[in-house]
């Protein structure tokens, strides 16, 4: 979490604990330690952004993504307006990429 960014798709840091992040308003949420999401399947696609493997799911809002492959699982919230969302994980990746690769995306 210490190494998190000030901004996340141009927008600044507001809160964070040791396991919640938030940047803006709507927010930008990073959690740590989330469980495997329920429709993860090995046969799910994996986009990999700035070598961090990510499963997208469309949610009301916008787009949640949850890391695959890293020893535990990060998931990032991402409200439409900030679209692309995806470009947020632009932003979390060098963060992101200090947890250690337990499988890469295939």
């Amino acid at each position: 979490m210490a190494d998190l960014p000030q901004t996340v798709a141009g927008v600044g840091l507001e809160d964070h604990d040791t396991t919640v992040a938030t940047w803006g308003d709507p927010r930008i949420v990073l959690r740590c330690g989330v469980d495997k999401p329920s429709a993860l399947e090995p046969t799910s696609r994996c986009d990999v952004i700035n070598d961090v493997g990510w499963f997208a799911e469309q949610i009301e809002e916008g787009w949640r993504f949850t890391t695959i492959g890293r020893a535990g699982n990060i998931e990032v919230s991402v409200p439409a307006m900030y679209a692309p969302e995806a470009d947020a994980l632009v932003d979390l990746s060098t963060a992101v990429k200090k947890m250690p690769v337990v499988r890469p995306c295939q």
